[in-house]
């Protein structure tokens, strides 16, 4: 009897191993970008584990970022580091970008190229237009990474770093 019950439990186990075992399988998230290229049941489940345990793939899909697009088209091409520092860093980079200076700031626009001869135009477009990037207290981070690309794209010495 136990024979039996190994044997069906090993077919109805199968058709999802080999699903399973067939990379970039899982969605898109930190798990499906740390494990791409990977194939076989160990890492597809770390994979599925990380995204789901990080929640990032509503992040991604939102942001059209870690390998997820939303609608099938990325509205807003911010590559990944600069859109999980921000989502991590909001309310350190809302003091920076308020009084146009700070560690947070300096290390966004080292995430976005922003080359040094640049930086002070950078930090100055951040402090004049606060009040566009953060609106209000309840903004989220892909309304200020979409404001922040709005101002970039505005400024003559910047527009090179925006994403439109």
């Amino acid at each position: 009897m136990k024979k039996v019950i190994l044997t069906v439990a090993t077919l109805a186990i199968l058709p999802t191993a080999s699903v399973l075992a067939k990379p970039n399988n899982v969605g898109c998230g930190i798990g499906s970008m740390v494990f791409e290229g990977k194939s076989g049941v160990a890492p597809q489940i770390l994979a599925a584990t990380t995204n789901g345990t990080f929640g990032n793939q509503t992040f991604g899909i939102t942001f059209g970022t870690l390998g997820c697009a939303k609608n099938g088209v990325v509205g807003l091409p911010v590559p990944h580091k600069i859109a999980l520092f921000a989502d991590q860093n909001l309310d350190k980079l809302a003091h920076d970008m308020a009084v146009g200076n700070g560690e947070t700031l300096n290390s966004l626009a080292v995430l976005m190229e922003v080359q040094d001869q640049d930086k002070s135009a950078f930090f100055n477009a951040t402090k004049i237009n606060f009040a566009k990037i953060f609106p209000d207290e309840n903004v989220t981070t892909i309304e200020v990474l979409k404001s922040l690309n709005n101002v970039m794209a505005n400024e003559p010495r910047l527009k090179r770093y925006s994403y439109s």
